[in-house]
Formats: C-alpha cells, sequence, structure tokens
C-alpha cells in the first residue's frame, strides 16, 4: 500500500483499477478496507482512490489530532500527489463530512459526489454519542472488541486511544461541521444524499436540510436504514446507485 508523508503524518492509500477517478472515504474508526463490504468486486470503469483517513488504519495520528476540515485538506494534497484535478467520491458518515469540507474548500475538485450518513452540524444526539467515548469506556472494552480494532488499526493502543479522543471531540466541537446554506450553496458537484430514516445520530431531517442546501442534489432516504446504510443488505442496491449517479455525467444535465 503506498503512503505519502501529509500535513506531518504518514498517510497509506491503494490505487486501483483503470477509468475515470473514484475517490472512497470510510467512516469513524473504519477503514480503506470496509469499502470491500460494499463493493464485492471494484466497479469497471473507474480508478479507485481509497485512503486511510488521519489516525485511521495503517496512517497514522497527526500531533494537531482531528478536525474534518484538516481531513479534507489532505485528502486535497493527496489528489494533488497523485495529479487528479478533478474526481468523483463517495463519503461514508466521517468520510461524508470530509467531502462537505473538500466540495466547499474546491468546489471545482469534484464532479460528482455520494454522502452517506451526512450532516450540516453536530445535533444534540451525535454529541450525546460521542462524549460516551471516554478513556473508562475504553478500558472496559472485552478482550475481542479490542482484539477487533487492533486488527485494523494498526500503530497499537495509543492509536485506538488518540481515534476514541478523536470521537469524544465531537461532542464539544461547533466550528468545525457548521455549513450554513450560504456555504453549501457554494458546492457545484451533483450530489446524491443518502440517508437512513431510523439514524440515531443524525436525523433525517439534517439530511433534507443537505438537500434543500446543495443546488444540484438528489435525496434517497433509506425506509427503515439506520446509520450508514449501506452495508448488508443494503450494500448491493447502493452500489449500483452510487456508481449509476456518478456515472451519469453530462446526461443528467
Amino acid at each position: 500500500m503506498p503512503t505519502i508523508s501529509n500535513h506531518g503524518f504518514e498517510m497509506h492509500f491503494d490505487r486501483r483499477g483503470e477509468g475515470q477517478p473514484l475517490l472512497l472515504l470510510h467512516g469513524g474508526l473504519g477503514t480503506g478496507d470496509d469499502w470491500r463490504h460494499v463493493f464485492d468486486v471494484d466497479p469497471p470503469g473507474w480508478s479507485l482512490i481509497v485512503p486511510h483517513l488521519r489516525g485511521h488504519g495503517r496512517s497514522t495520528m497527526p500531533a494537531g489530532g482531528f478536525t474534518f476540515r484538516a481531513c479534507a485538506l489532505d485528502v486535497i494534497a493527496l489528489l494533488d500527489h497523485l495529479g487528479v484535478r478533478r474526481v468523483s467520491a463517495i463519503g461514508m458518515s466521517l468520510g461524508a463530512k470530509t467531502l462537505l469540507h473538500v466540495a466547499t474548500i474546491d468546489p471545482d475538485r469534484v464532479d460528482a459526489m455520494v454522502l452517506v450518513s451526512a450532516t450540516p452540524r453536530f445535533p444534540d444526539s451525535l454529541r450525546a454519542a460521542a462524549g460516551a467515548f471516554t478513556r473508562e469506556a475504553l478500558a472496559r472494552l472485552s478482550d475481542d472488541e479490542r482484539a477487533f480494532l487492533r486488527g485494523r488499526h494498526v500503530h497499537g493502543d495509543r492509536q485506538i486511544e488518540a481515534l476514541y479522543d478523536m470521537t469524544r471531540s465531537f461532542a464539544t466541537s461547533h466550528d468545525d461541521m457548521a455549513f450554513t446554506a450560504a456555504a453549501l450553496a457554494r458546492i457545484t458537484a451533483r450530489t446524491l444524499i443518502v440517508h437512513g430514516d431510523h439514524d440515531h445520530l443524525y436525523p433525517v431531517e439534517l439530511a433534507v436540510e443537505l438537500f434543500r442546501g446543495i443546488p444540484r442534489s438528489a435525496l434517497w432516504v433509506v425506509p427503515h436504514g439506520g446509520h450508514g446504510p449501506i452495508f448488508g443488505e443494503h450494500a448491493a442496491p447502493f452500489a449500483a446507485a452510487a456508481i449509476r449517479h456518478l456515472a451519469a455525467g453530462s446526461a443528467q444535465e
């Protein structure tokens, strides 16, 4: 897996396939390998760019910690390193929030994107869940739970502690995820918003707010879907719909 030095940390990524560039951004406490559970085979006609975001998986956490804006700047730097000026993208939860920043920092960078379980801001439901990621909660993990995390995040227990600290910080973060209608209006990417109607972290009303704010957007509310409704039984229909949306291109204009 290739690595670049990026904003004070080592960023691991995978690049595979031939065709148009497609950026895949995983969710919080996940890794780029999670997309294997969505696409059982790589979609043909696409050159995949699959990073492990800062602090996750094989990538290290920089001394400055984690913000979504910083994570977006990491992604832009990776695309610059690869010589990719324009990209299609799919982001899930943490990855979707990162994509919102990419698409507002550099609107011309993203041609089309799919936002899964995204939000313009942190509601009380998320803040309560994030606040529970304490060091005490980490210490109470079972041996199997700890082994699972160690298998995904390969830099040891300090990395896992940093990821818990990252998640807990969302409980008191107010300026990192604060997308106004004016900010969303800057997005030029054709956007598909995918949201579960039973998302316990982000009420579906927040997906509607994104839909109202992003000019060229469509909204797919997944019936009986929870947070990140793209795995298991949802994987195949999501993969088909996402690739169809990204491939529509000028035919949809």
